[in-house]
């Protein structure tokens, strides 16, 4: 069997006692789309006994009730859904978010050394940041916190060696052709190349997690005075705005 083959098969796992994770490959280069499209087919499915239908980078974890189906036959059901040719998988709708952010500077302090890594000026980095439309991979590491991608290749800088101690809530970063928006603040080997108000979790919200996997993103880019003042909006979006699909 070929890499390309074996990377085309999803291998299904056990994972404790009421979750199975369904894995796309062994890289995540090709699969986030993949495991986008099987968590959406799986949700679409509405198999009994389900519970949770969770997708990351280049998995899918399905949590379920053993009193209501058995892992075996859940499984089968899986398998199955695996290898379903569904054409509506190439269509599933997405929303465009467009978030303010601010890049460089006291919002940004790394910008200069991750564009010089890019191979770009500050100012062609920014404009190549705040002129693509990124999709949201994953939802991990914090509550609501979204893993970005992909940018393009020039963006595929490896993580620093050593941890920045902190980077505030609203920390935009960057690492492996991805960026990553902190919900929290945290240490991170990421570099922090710009700000944003947006909150990506927030309890006392409608809906606390305001980003899905396989959402879209714009940045548009404004300055840190902006930012500070979109900080104080009651609903966290922090001038945020979102399209949903026709």
């Amino acid at each position: 069997m070929t890499r390309d083959e074996t990377q085309a098969m999803a291998q299904i796992l056990p994972l404790g006692q009421d979750g199975i994770l369904v894995r796309f490959g062994d890289g995540f280069r090709a699969a986030p789309q993949r495991a986008q499209a099987f968590g959406d087919r799986v949700r679409r499915a509405d198999v009994s006994g389900v519970t949770e239908v969770a997708t990351s980078l280049a998995s899918v974890l399905v949590r379920f009730r053993p009193d209501a189906v058995s892992r075996s036959n859940l499984t089968a059901r899986l398998q199955g859904l695996s290898s379903e040719n569904d054409t509506r998988d190439a269509a599933v709708p997405t929303r465009l978010w467009t978030i303010p952010a601010s890049f460089g500077g006291d919002s940004g302090p790394q910008l200069a050394e991750t564009a010089d890594l890019a191979g770009l000026s500050e100012a062609a980095a920014v404009e190549a940041l705040t002129s693509v439309e990124v999709g949201v991979l994953a939802i991990g590491f914090a509550p609501g916190q979204p893993y970005l991608g992909f940018l393009p290749e020039a963006w595929d800088m490896p993580r620093q060696r050593d941890l920045t101690p902190q980077v505030p809530a609203g920390a935009l970063v960057v690492a492996l052709r991805q960026l990553v928006l902190f919900a929290n603040p945290s240490p991170t080997g990421w570099r922090w190349i710009g700000s944003c108000a947006f909150a990506p979790f927030r309890a006392d919200r409608a809906e606390p997690f305001a980003l899905r996997a396989g959402d879209r993103i714009r940045f548009a880019r404004t300055d840190a005075s902006e930012i500070a003042a979109l900080r104080d909006a009651p609903d966290g979006l922090g001038g945020a705005t979102c399209a949903d699909p026709a």
